[in-house]
């Protein structure tokens, strides 16, 4: 005899219910097909503005089609998780103080991958137990799953012009995750968009990455060089990251809707190991070992410890020129690599220094020192 079907209607309010209890701000539901979506990123890998992420043109239409990632899926529950540290140094004293090191607002607590990814299986696991088993699969950003596209159509929010979701009750400070599953849950209406004629988060991007509304350009954009670029940063580029060594959130910053943003409430995501005001000169001393161990359970491990030395040795040399910044440049320099020693070669060079001394350069070179201060 076949088991009567769950009410679908009551699963979806308890798991919403559960969501809630496990730390997540708001679910929804969306069916998988998203062939405007699929257009748009065919596009956007014709034109290379995908950079040295090959694995976005292999997984090709996977992203955009659910179903080839786990077969019988239907639905996908999207859901959301408030990451906004409050208590964090405020963010855009940290731009302001070029001797600090800027880490985006995402990565100060621990790696959210697995915070997601264990509060969802948790969710659906739970969901299980309640109505009987079904199909799923859980993803949380690393699979290759249009996440945003289908957040729209569950109703979480709408795509801005900096290509962010944007929620009108909660701006743009969350990350997402989803399950994708067989059930036939009730859906969601999409969200409507909301930027009107707004472009503050074009005009702010401080490399011009967002080249149109909705296009962007990762080759240019600071948390693409800094976290998935491997290679030598371009540079005509790094000027322009400033105290940027692991991301960037000056779109979101300036956009009006994070007015509405709402502090986290996982108590993962708080700030550890002081990154929210950690000096520049401070982290470039660190020891591989020091990485390793301060690193481990963060966002930031995954780039490693030669692309953290990369990425602080170009925001010093967008820093003020003193002692302490050139020596710190200096004493690495011997045992880095040979990427590493290229970027701190370009670093002294902005200060002048190498052959020339640290006061000699400072005085000769006013208009370079108060390049390296404001950029």
């Amino acid at each position: 005899m076949t088991p009567p079907l769950p009410d679908l209607a009551a699963a979806k309010r308890q798991l919403a219910s559960r969501a809630r209890e496990l730390g997540f701000d708001r679910i929804g539901v969306a069916p998988i097909d998203i062939p405007q979506d699929e257009q748009h990123l065919l596009r956007w890998l014709d034109a290379g503005f995908h950079g040295e992420m090959d694995y976005m043109r292999r997984h090709g239409t996977m992203r955009s089609r659910p179903r080839e990632l786990s077969p019988g899926t239907i639905r996908v529950v999207s859901a959301r998780m408030d990451y906004w540290p409050a208590a964090a140094r405020d963010a855009e004293a940290v731009l302001r103080d070029a001797e600090s090191g800027y880490i985006s607002r995402y990565a100060l607590g621990r790696d959210y991958h697995k915070v997601l990814r264990g509060a969802l299986a948790r969710l659906a696991k739970d969901l299980a137990e309640e109505i009987g088993p079904f199909g799923y699969r859980v993803c949380v950003d690393s699979a290759p799953v249009l996440e945003k596209a289908l957040a729209r159509n569950a109703g979480l929010g709408w795509i801005g012009k900096h290509t962010n979701l944007i929620s009108r009750e909660a701006g743009s400070w969350f990350f997402l995750g989803e399950i994708l599953t067989d059930l036939p849950l009730p859906e969601d209406e999409p969200a409507s968009a909301h930027c009107g004629t707004c472009t503050a988060c074009i005009t702010a991007c401080p490399t011009a990455a967002i080249v149109a509304p909705y296009r962007l350009d990762a080759r240019r954009c600071i948390a693409y060089l800094t976290i998935e670029h491997h290679s030598a940063i371009p540079v005509e580029l790094r000027a322009a990251i400033g105290n940027r060594i692991y991301g960037c959130d000056d779109c979101q910053l300036v956009c009006p809707w994070n007015k509405f943003a709402h502090a986290a409430s996982h108590p993962d995501f708080k700030v550890r190991h002081g990154l929210d005001a950690a000096r520049l000169t401070e982290l470039f001393g660190w020891t591989q070992a020091q990485f390793e161990e301060r690193m481990r359970g963060s966002a930031i491990y995954r780039i490693g410890y030669e692309r953290w030395l990369r990425n602080i040795a170009v925001a010093l040399g967008n820093a003020p020129t003193s002692e302490p910044v050139v020596g710190a440049l200096q004493r690495r320099r011997p045992d880095a690599s040979e990427m590493v020693r290229e970027h701190i070669d370009w670093a002294l060079a902005r200060h002048g220094s190498g052959a020339v001394g640290i006061q000699s350069a400072a005085q000769n070179d006013p208009d370079q020192n108060a390049a390296s201060t404001s950029a």
